[in-house]
């Protein structure tokens, strides 16, 4: 196979993706574990540092797929290498590549066995995470769906707890029982279309009742991945078993695989089946945040408390985009964002006690604060966070999505529809009743404290690791602009190519125009004098 690009292309996107395959090939052949670990370090803090290209050189006024690479793959199977960002997928991608250097510091002491095969693992994912967030060939897709399914198992089976074998093949078992669905709708798309390119079955009108079927095979994967109840049973077992690095990918980035899905090809798509199953989905999503909040509230082991706080928090990310009005699917964008951010600080806190305890029962943790106080002030501020208190990252999000709630109630003639809003209130007080049980407990504890006298507050490399973090928790909730802004585009044109705008939400977007449906690459300048050119075509 011979890979072509045009010399206009940038590829930012080929190292991103094939950048951490390279530094795991590296990795295999060190002996020394002080080598190793600083490796996966260096390898992972230099994919970040140039993954912010993407965020710098990234044009906001346009919906069109930005940094384009595509070449001839599987030629009898009509299958392309076919790479691209719009303003959805660049902050996921973002997200991925700037999570994983502080992944590997969370993993610099607890990880002692094995210690090369968890960097390469952790490496492998990273390329297969955003591999997934960039492709633009169905079939690509899929590869890089599948890839990372691998690597997780292993994080989970080989590094994670007690139960870690039942674990990973709970989770095994659920993703490839999804994958067949999904693998499904792709050959369904294709047999209907000739063609696996997801810009050009943008351009396909599919009858009802063949959207209908392709939906519910699409939506099964996703819902899956999410996880959306009632499919969520494996996430609390994976969670709880796995490493903590495995945790916070598993949080902060895969489980987003799932909405991406929904965005990337649900709607666009299948419009009319989105409308037609899209109140089971706002329906299936309040329940998930009011049983989420309500099982995390019941937990006395840390992690089981996160975990089941990320069932909630999808439910939001899952009701946004199903609102289908611009505010539901930029908060929706805006959850996924903050959960990764709080959700992984949180996972990483929750080690950090483990590391000192070796439990994460509550009632062993109680009073830690005391003598941790450099801890208890970062637990407390993500735990706000989680909460969603004004003035934190999750805060505006979540206000994003109740709006587009309100919009979309306010839509629909049916009143039971209003019953979804009210759900919206038991998951907020909920929301702020475990955090606040799970930060007096922690910080301040009982009159029967257990003895942590000796246990070390935060060490140098554990203030690096959570105050990225910190700082995205400060930035968004003040400044959230830049985020709305690297998204608004492409939602708007997502809602204008799926037209779904719903009557009543103020001018249409639909009447503003035609959507160009140009297919052809336009080489542009960046026009920011780097000298170096990218590819934009028509897209999200």
């Amino acid at each position: 196979m011979e890979l072509q690009f045009s010399q206009e292309t940038v590829p930012v996107l080929r190292v991103l993706i094939f950048g951490p395959l390279a530094a795991a090939l590296l990795l295999a052949v060190l002996r020394r574990e002080s080598w190793i670990r600083a490796g996966a370090l260096a390898a992972t803090l230099a994919l970040a540092v140039f993954s912010l290209k993407l965020w710098w050189g990234f044009d906001r006024a346009t919906a069109a797929f930005q940094w384009v690479e595509r070449a001839r793959w599987i030629p009898w199977l009509g299958a392309e290498y076919f790479v691209g960002v719009d303003g959805i997928s660049v902050c996921l991608v973002l997200l991925t590549t700037l999570l994983m250097p502080l992944c590997v510091l969370c993993s610099w002491r607890y990880i002692t066995s094995r210690v090369k095969e968890f960097f390469v693992c952790l490496l492998v994912m990273e390329s297969a995470m955003v591999g997934v967030f960039t492709a633009l060939d169905l079939v690509l897709f899929f590869v890089f769906w599948e890839a990372m399914l691998i690597p997780m198992a292993l994080l989970i089976g080989i590094w994670g707890g007690p139960r870690r074998v039942y674990a990973a093949l709970k989770f095994f078992l659920y993703t490839m029982a999804g994958s067949v669905f999904l693998l499904v709708g792709i050959v369904a798309l294709y047999v209907r279309t000739g063609t696996f390119s997801v810009p050009d079955l943008m351009l396909h009108r599919f009858d009802s009742a063949f959207q209908s079927w392709v939906f519910l095979a699409f939506a099964l994967s996703f819902a899956v991945k999410v996880p959306m109840f009632p499919l969520h049973t494996w996430l609390p077992a994976a969670h709880v078993e796995a490493p903590t690095a495995g945790s916070v990918v598993l949080a902060s980035i895969l489980l987003k695989m799932g909405t991406y899905g929904f965005l990337r090809f649900c709607l666009p798509l299948m419009p009319e089946a989105t409308r037609q199953w899209g109140p089971w989905v706002l329906g299936l999503s309040v329940v998930a945040m009011v049983y989420g909040a309500l099982a995390a509230l019941a937990q006395s082991d840390l992690k089981r408390l996160v975990a089941y706080s990320s069932v909630a928090h999808m439910g939001f990310a899952t009701f946004g985009i199903f609102a289908l009005n611009p505010e539901g699917i930029q908060g929706s964008m805006l959850v996924m964002i903050n959960h990764g951010v709080t959700t992984g600080a949180l996972f990483m806190a929750v080690g950090l006690i483990y590391e000192r305890l070796h439990t994460r029962e509550l009632d062993r943790a109680a009073g830690l604060g005391r003598q941790m106080p450099v801890f208890a002030a970062f637990l407390g501020i993500f735990a706000l966070s989680s909460m969603a208190f004004p003035g934190t990252n999750s805060f505006i999000g979540e206000w994003l999505v109740l709006t587009g709630a309100v919009r979309w109630v306010g839509s629909e003639p049916a009143g039971w529809m209003l019953g979804l809003l009210v759900g919206f209130i038991p998951a907020v007080v909920l929301a702020a009743a475990y955090n606040l049980r799970m930060l007096q407990r922690v910080a301040y504890g009982s009159p029967q404290n257990p003895d942590h006298r000796g246990i070390p507050d935060l060490g140098l490399r554990e203030i690096a690791m959570l105050l990225p973090l910190l700082a995205a928790v400060v930035w968004i909730g003040l400044h959230p602009q830049p985020v709305l802004r690297m998204t608004e585009a492409s939602v708007e044109h997502l809602l204008r190519r799926a037209e779904v705008t719903r009557v009543g939400d103020g001018p249409s977007v639909a009447s503003r125009g035609p959507v160009p449906a140009q297919t052809a690459f336009r080489p542009q300048s960046t026009g920011r004098g780097t000298g170096l050119a990218h590819e934009k075509i028509p897209g999200l």
